[in-house]
């Protein structure tokens, strides 16, 4: 399997000790090497994880990407199907910064694609992120405001974890009802994934699939994909495909 390269995480420049402004360069702006990122949400039964694959497989252009199952090796159960290949892993506890080293282990077997099936267990399951909160805060007399000083640098590498895979990046969220108050009454508002609240800006593509296994692009910085609704999507056609091609375009010329 080709060889990846290493992952490539940005950090912020420490300021120089004599007090003097960092120099920073400004260069033509390309998109070329850029990899995608798409998340996708929805009710259990919505055909996350199978449209998930079918995105990976068209992500990768038939070839092996690795799978990262959190859902009991659900993903598992359509191997082999309109020829999807993959690696999987299976996990029953979701510290994220196991997810880190997964998918640092996953650039070095040369993935094209992973999909995390599904990044909400790394929220809300066994070891996630709120579990290490409320770890943290009984170390703090059980002061979750102070908790979450530990918990926010574990979630936030992890995210930056998932941008610097040098390949692609698929994940599939659960989500639920939101609902607020308005007037003192409940009032439904719409469904959001259970991950940290802002998650999908994180994406280059987020779509949402309801029980009609109908998919509605919520946003996507590609231009084909944009408030697309697809019923019964077969995702390598519909949405890798697209994906791939805005990707790879080539800048028009500009006159001079």
């Amino acid at each position: 399997m080709t060889q990846l390269p290493p992952p490539v995480r940005t950090a912020r420049p420490a300021a120089e000790q004599n007090g003097s402004s960092q120099q920073f360069a400004f260069r033509p702006a390309s998109k070329a090497g850029r990899k995608a990122r798409l998340s996708i949400q929805g009710m259990s039964g919505s055909g996350k994880t199978w449209t998930g694959l079918s995105i990976a497989h068209g992500l990768s252009e038939g070839a092996k990407f690795g799978v990262i199952d959190t859902e009991g090796g659900a993903a598992s159960l359509y191997a082999g199907m309109g020829g999807i290949q993959f690696d999987a892993v299976s996990l029953d506890r979701y510290d994220p910064r196991d997810l880190i080293r997964i998918l640092d282990s996953a650039a070095n077997f040369g993935y094209p694609t992973v999909f995390v099936d599904s990044l909400s267990h790394f929220w809300k399951g066994t070891d996630g992120t709120l579990d290490q909160v409320e770890k943290a805060s009984s170390r703090y007399g059980g002061n979750k405001f102070a908790g979450w000083k530990d918990g926010t640098p574990i979630q936030n590498d992890m995210v930056a974890a998932i941008l610097a895979y040098p390949g692609h990046v698929v994940c599939s969220m659960r989500s639920y009802t939101e609902w607020v108050l308005n007037g003192g009454k409940p009032e439904r508002v719409g469904m959001r994934p259970e991950q940290r609240k802002g998650i999908e800006y994180e994406f280059d593509v987020a779509v949402a699939m309801d029980l009609e296994n109908t998919l509605e692009v919520l946003k996507s910085r590609c231009p084909d994909l944009h408030r697309k609704v697809i019923k019964r999507p077969v995702g390598s056609r519909d949405i890798a495909a697209p994906l791939l091609a805005w990707l790879d375009a080539k800048p028009e010329p500009t006159e001079q």
